[in-house]
């Protein structure tokens, strides 16, 4: 196991850590006021068993302070912006901050520089839902703060020609879920642009940097550039990525120094710590806010489609409620119709049964007058045979005469 203690003589032993805890009585009632983990969490990075959380608060602002070391930010800000930068001055925080969401970052940096820009450093632990949404506001915030600053100082002479880009950099420890859309990706950098090519500055710069996505990505790999050890310096716990790391890059061993001295004021350090673990629970509890929001809006959003449903099968029913009516309506005049139909075929076969029995009747009749006009002709016919046989008889009866 690799002893940091070599290349960091500073460093306590855990004894020593120990005994200046309960030296104290505020000391020990923190100390305690913390769960088992924590405890050994705090006692590992200052007794150098895993390296300092380069990414907490008091850590970040120490290493990093453009006051006292500009040179680091400059260079970690070049590296990601990938142009040379130079930083002409720190900003305080400005009160007028979002005040909702100030309380969510664990580190706001915020610079201009040389050429006027502004660059807003944010380390947040936790994956917050709606990053690019909060991101735009951060960025909306920061631009008014430059325009209201510089419009302010310039008075008459100014121009928007003098508001500068801003640029927002967003370290997550533990990056939000889209980030882990692209898991092979570990920065991210975004600007708006028009769709048709034409030139246009709208100023608002961004860059999402996911350490977590990093960290996996370096597992058992090498680093490959200053970039990457500039992440490493913010991510790496273990003591041999530690090691690494200074051997390749000296310039980092004066930050972890730093650190290490840092973490022999007990008052100080435990006081860091503390810090970070109130921070952490109110970024958690703002997560489960987010989280319990997004799913309550999602529910809504589930109740309004089963309404804008309920409402589409309602008016459904309805039409087709109006449409049975309507074919009710039809039916029955279809029927009145067939009853109205019905009686004139009744009333024309009345009168084709009249006409019929009139018909028989004539039939009859005719039938009767020809029957008598056949005994008629019968009879007639007899009496011309009887005449004709009358009328032999007399010819014959003449013959025998004569």
């Amino acid at each position: 196991m690799t002893d940091l203690k070599q290349h960091f003589p500073m460093i306590q032993e855990r004894k020593e850590v120990l005994e200046k805890i309960h030296d104290k009585k505020e000391l020990l009632k923190m100390f305690y006021s913390w769960t088992e983990d924590q405890q050994e969490e705090f006692l590992d990075f200052c007794t150098g068993v895993k390296g300092p959380r380069m990414l907490y608060d008091g850590f970040f602002k120490e290493v990093m302070n453009p006051e006292s070391a500009p040179e680091r930010l400059n260079e970690f800000l070049s590296l990601i912006l990938g142009t040379p930068v130079k930083i002409h001055a720190v900003l305080p925080n400005d009160s007028t901050r979002l005040a909702d969401e100030s309380s969510l970052l664990i580190t706001d940096i915020v610079v201009e520089l040389k050429d006027g820009s502004l660059a807003n450093v944010e380390v947040q632990k936790l994956g917050y839902k709606f990053p690019g949404e909060r991101s735009a506001c951060y960025s909306a915030d920061l631009l008014l703060r430059q325009y209201k600053r510089v419009r302010s100082k310039k008075r008459k002479k100014f121009s928007y020609r003098d508001i500068k880009s801003v640029y927002n950099i967003v370290l997550f420890e533990s990056s939000p879920e889209e980030f882990h859309e692209f898991p092979d990706v570990y920065i991210h950098r975004s600007e708006q642009k028009s769709d048709t090519g034409i030139k246009v500055e709208l100023l608002q710069k961004y860059v999402f940097i996911p350490i977590d996505i990093f960290k996996k990505r370096q597992h058992n790999k090498g680093i490959t550039g200053k970039l990457d050890a500039w992440l490493m310096f913010f991510c790496g716990e273990k003591p041999e990525e530690i090691v690494r790391l200074i051997e390749a890059y000296p310039q980092f061993k004066p930050m972890y120094e730093e650190a290490y001295e840092m973490c022999r004021n007990m008052e100080d350090i435990m006081g860091l710590f503390s810090k970070e673990l109130r921070e952490l629970d109110r970024n958690t509890v703002q997560l489960m806010i987010d989280e319990m929001q997004e799913e309550l809006e999602q529910k809504r959003a589930e109740l309004e489609k089963r309404k804008e449903e309920a409402e589409r099968q309602k008016a459904e029913v309805e039409r087709r409620k109006e449409e049975a009516e309507r074919q009710k309506a039809e039916i029955k005049k279809q029927e009145a119709t067939l009853n109205k139909q019905k009686a004139e075929l009744n009333k024309q076969e009345a009168e084709l049964n009249k006409q019929k029995a009139e018909a028989e009747q004539q039939k009859n009749a005719a039938e009767a007058e020809k029957l008598r006009a056949d005994r008629l002709e019968e009879s007639e016919r007899r009496k011309s045979e009887q005449l004709e046989q009358a009328l032999r008889r007399i010819a014959e009866l003449e013959k025998q005469k004569a």
